[in-house]
């Protein structure tokens, strides 16, 4: 297994940071970047060819790598620049109505509620937020409260497989069970899922989910996916119609067809995504996350043993993030400080007016990036 050592210098990060904030926006590796900025120079170097000609053959390529990591077919999923981006093209196809409701946690991600605010303001639907607590508790629990929002008037459940703010990992799989029981639509978020978790899309039991792929996979910004069970395909219009929409030449797939294409665009990141599949198994992933978990776990016990607090979740609703309870401090002013003054670049923010700290870990941290958060925190604090 690759330490890290050896994984450190294959990064682009600064190495005066302290970085433990890989959730926010991922970190990409050398060898990942190049192949990204090689498929740029290819594009310039003949614009009309790569893009008026190849691209359709190397995303149909691309799709297929990510379809054998995620665990579906290639044909039910298509890349998008993030998984907001995709939500966004989902939500503005289900033709909610006034009195229809969307059932989430209260864990979702920031930019999710407000996509469904705003579609509930355009249409006269309502968005639910069951109140899931930390301490997080069990999963039969966890799946109770969440449902404890469903109604007649139930249209979709929307829930995150790991949250971003609380950084814990929900059970997606009863709760797309209990939804297809119901007759409603389930669409999960697992922005943090793809590298930080295995995945078995045909299995999992979602209609719809979005992944990021600059996240834990370590692909460059701008490369994210959307899948889409075939049942609900034809439910999805494209959130910009282009040449795909009624093909002169239709491939075998008018949900590739109608979202795939959407003008001339950067397509670089989606592309590279088979090259970040092929780093993590090149460097033995499945042995770097499982010591980032541990390095994850006994950080997380220095951390609350220093701030007085009880663990937010069992070691099992984790893997590489975690969220910690601060004291009642100003979190902006503590995560200015924590880069200012000790280049300490990890997130503070208030969840439920809870001020929390989330840490993650990825393969290029040491135990020597964790002493210097606690240092910094017995200073400040």
């Amino acid at each position: 297994m690759a330490s890290f050592e050896e994984l450190r210098p294959l990064f682009l990060l600064d190495p005066d940071v302290v970085y433990l904030n890989h959730g926010s926006f991922g970190a990409c590796p050398g060898p990942v970047f190049a192949a990204y900025q090689q498929f740029q120079r290819e594009t310039e170097a003949e614009p009309v060819e790569f893009l008026g000609f190849e691209a359709p053959g190397r995303l149909s390529a691309a799709r297929q790598s990510l379809a054998g990591y995620v665990g579906c077919a290639r044909d039910e999923l298509v890349y998008f620049p993030n998984p907001t981006t995709a939500i966004n093209m989902v939500a503005r196809s289900l033709g909610l109505q006034p009195g229809d409701e969307i059932l989430a946690t209260d864990h979702e991600y920031g930019a999710m509620d407000r996509t469904w605010r705003f579609i509930c303001h355009q249409t006269g639907a309502r968005y639910v937020r069951s109140h899931v607590p930390l301490p997080l508790p069990d999963e039969d629990e966890i799946v109770e409260r969440v449902w404890s929002g469903f109604s007649a008037r139930t249209r979709v459940l929307f829930v995150s497989h790991i949250t971003s703010q609380t950084a814990v990992r929900l059970p997606v799989e009863a709760l797309c069970r209990r939804a297809r029981q119901a007759g409603v639509l389930s669409i999960v978020d697992g922005a943090h899922a793809p590298g930080q978790i295995p995945l078995d899309l045909a299995s999992l039991g979602a209609d719809l989910y979005t992944g990021a792929c600059h996240k834990w996979l370590c692909a460059p910004k701008g490369s994210a996916f959307l899948y889409a069970s075939r049942q609900v395909q034809p439910q999805l219009d494209p959130l910009v119609v282009s040449w795909g929409w009624e093909s002169d030449e239709p491939g075998p797939s008018p949900f590739i067809d109608h979202h795939e294409w959407q003008g001339t665009r950067d397509i670089s990141a989606f592309l590279s995504v088979p090259a970040a599949i092929a780093f993590q198994a090149q460097y033995q992933w499945e042995e770097v996350r499982r010591s980032c978990h541990n390095l994850a776990l006994e950080a997380r016990r220095e951390l609350n043993q220093l701030l007085e607090a009880p663990p937010l979740c069992p070691q099992e609703a984790f893997v590489q993030m975690f969220a910690v309870l601060l004291p009642d401090v100003d979190v902006r002013q503590l995560h200015d400080r924590l880069f200012d003054e000790y280049r300490v670049e990890v997130p503070a923010h208030r969840w439920n007016d809870r001020p929390l700290m989330r840490v993650s870990i990825q393969g290029y941290n040491s135990p020597s990036d964790i002493d210097a958060l606690l240092s910094s925190l017995r200073q400040l604090l």
